[in-house]
């Protein structure tokens, strides 16, 4: 992700298409956007809606799967509205939630997407 106007990687995504569903490997800030004097704020909910638009896209209905590090799980739970697999780390949003968060970070409709 780049923040616009500059080429300074602001965090990663790594995507796997899986049968149905989106994967989304684990999510890194930039270390200027992590902590209280972060650089820029929404940067994982930002890289969150880019999953959900792709599996839109791909025709999964939003579907992106994750697998969470204990200490995000109830953060994940409250600022993406994603959903956990019983006890596990596993955790996935569902096309509401996935909509929602297109809805927050992008401006353009999917379909008008390069």
């Amino acid at each position: 992700l780049l923040a616009e106007g500059t080429e300074t990687i602001q965090g990663l995504l790594s995507l796997e298409i899986r049968e149905g569903f989106i994967f989304a490997h684990p999510i890194e800030n930039a270390p200027h956007n992590v902590g209280g004097n972060r650089l820029y704020h929404g940067v994982a909910g930002n890289l969150f809606a880019y999953a959900c638009a792709r599996s839109f896209a791909l025709g999964f209905d939003g579907y992106v799967s994750l697998d969470a590090k204990t200490e995000l799980i109830e953060h994940y739970r409250k600022s993406l509205g994603a959903k956990q697999v019983g006890k596990s780390q596993r955790m996935f949003l569902e096309t509401d939630a996935a909509n929602q968060l297109v809805n927050r970070y992008f401006v353009k409709e999917i379909d008008q997407w390069p």
